[in-house]
């Protein structure tokens, strides 16, 4: 007989039975995998789960949402079944070889009643009552990008502040001093509403309503080569009443140049208020850290190449493209391949595996890998203009370039003309390219203009200019 259950406490699942032990058994997830602790044998036997997992060298955090697969060696676990048990961390469900991991927020609070009694509560708040700034990157599925650059500063000039971070569950990794707040939960609807401040990189959701006094900072998430919003190909009425109704929301917006400015300004008709270029404040780490302590935690070698797949999303497809096979690009060209996917694929995605290859899509922040990245692989995302900023080679593996440029997005200047890499568009294109010792000086003229016009204010300060305006605003008391 085997049986399962949670121990609270411990915070842990047991699974249990009779007989010999099993050699081995684990729980399997689109972005974590745990082999259980085995014990007993003989009579009795015992596999024990941590609900709880270190990536990429960090600290313990609980493990991400999603479904994993239970699988004990040699036993059936079709009839196992525990129903949700709410931890302190997380949530948690079994029903036969199927485990449940959900965000720690009672399932009141996630029926249509319970969010309509929440939203209703915040709609009703006065509000923007706390010396408080609630972040947000990427919906919540990171603690990253410009908003984690500026609480860092944040929280070296103004301590008094009180730093909320948005995350969609506990296995997001927010920075020292600041508060996790479940999207959804009673306190993250309280903190969207009391805090004077928000500082997000994409746009707000669940009906937002700004409270007197309350103040939005719009960073976004990058310069764009693509064409965004009412920009995007085709009349769409209802998209771009939402463009506008977005825009405005924010009170400033940020952006890394004034290439970006002039683009942003006209793709969410974002007129009359004010617009900060001071650089990307997540970019002052590629001026300013030291990479050999982010390639410890990793796993990497000092003297190991490392490069880094890095492709942006695609609207017509949910998870991430898969135009290199990342074990034998390693292979082809002796390298560490870090595989980088949009914050758009971590849900629906998981996670890439192999002999050198290190998934790295939920890390929190891109530009530590940015810096630790010898080369870069990517495509048509806006990471091309921040690790530009540390001088070193890009390629572009581009085999749908016609179809992206021509039908799903569009850009905003000729890639092919004033890319400062080359563009390939197969793997064995790029494996050429990459072991071509001529490539980075043939591009030196090209990659000299671009940092010339993109990464001119990228000198390391951003997040501290970003930070005095806003105390020189009043809008926070430090």
């Amino acid at each position: 007989m085997t049986t399962a259950r949670i121990d609270e406490d411990a915070q842990t699942l047991i699974i249990a039975g009779t007989g010999a032990r099993p050699a081995a058994a684990s729980l399997d997830g689109p972005r974590a995998r745990l082999d259980a602790k085995m014990t007993g044998g003989g009579k009795t036997w015992k596999a024990t789960f941590p609900l709880r997992v270190s990536r990429w060298g960090g600290a313990e955090l609980p493990l991400p949402s999603g479904q994993y697969a239970l699988s004990v060696d040699g036993i059936d676990v079709d009839d196992l079944a525990v129903e949700p048990v709410l931890l302190p961390s997380l949530r948690v469900s079994v029903h036969g070889a199927d485990v449940t991991i959900a965000p720690a927020i009672a399932p009141i609070y996630e029926t249509p009643e319970g969010q309509r009694t929440l939203e209703e509560r915040y709609a009703s708040q006065i509000g923007a009552g706390e010396n408080a700034v609630f972040f947000e990157s990427f919906y919540g599925q990171t603690a990253g990008c410009n908003p984690r650059a500026i609480d860092r500063v944040l929280a070296e000039r103004a301590p008094a502040v009180t730093r909320y971070w948005s995350v969609t569950d506990l296995s997001v990794e927010v920075p020292d001093g600041a508060i996790a707040v479940i999207e959804g939960g009673p306190e993250w609807w309280r903190a969207r509403a009391e805090s004077r401040m928000l500082i997000v990189n994409d746009w707000l959701r669940h009906r937002f309503v700004r409270k007197p006094g309350q103040r939005v900072l719009q960073t976004w998430h990058g310069t764009p080569l693509k064409r965004l919003a009412l920009h995007r190909p085709g009349f769409a009425p209802r998209r771009m009443a939402a463009v506008v109704k977005e825009s405005r929301r924010w009170d400033v917006l940020l952006a890394q140049n004034t290439y970006a400015a002039r683009i942003l300004k006209k793709a969410y008709a974002f007129f009359g208020k004010p617009i900060w270029v001071d650089g990307y404040p997540r970019n002052d780490l590629l001026a300013t850290a030291d990479p050999a302590p982010i390639r410890a935690a990793l796993g990497i070698g000092a003297d190991e190449r490392v490069l880094l797949y890095a492709p942006t999303w695609r609207d017509d497809r949910s998870e991430m493209v898969d135009f290199i096979d990342p074990q034998q690009l390693a292979a082809d060209t002796d390298s560490v391949v870090l595989v980088r996917g949009h914050s758009r694929t971590i849900r629906p995605g998981r996670d890439q595996a192999g002999a050198r290859v290190i998934d790295v899509t939920g890390y929190p922040e891109t530009s530590r890998l940015l810096l630790i990245a010898d080369a870069l692989i990517t495509d048509y995302s806006s990471v091309m203009f921040d690790f530009s900023v540390t001088g070193r080679p890009m390629y572009f593996l581009v085999p749908d370039l016609e179809h992206y440029r021509g039908e799903l997005r569009g850009f905003y200047f000729d890639l092919a003309e004033r890319a400062p890499g080359p563009l390939v568009h197969s793997q064995e294109e790029l494996v050429r390219a990459l072991e071509d010792a001529d490539v980075p000086s043939a591009y030196e003229r090209r990659y000299g203009a671009w940092r010339a016009q993109f990464n001119r204010l990228d000198d390391g300060e951003a997040a501290e200019r970003v930070v005095a305006r806003i105390l020189d605003q009043g809008w926070l008391t430090a």
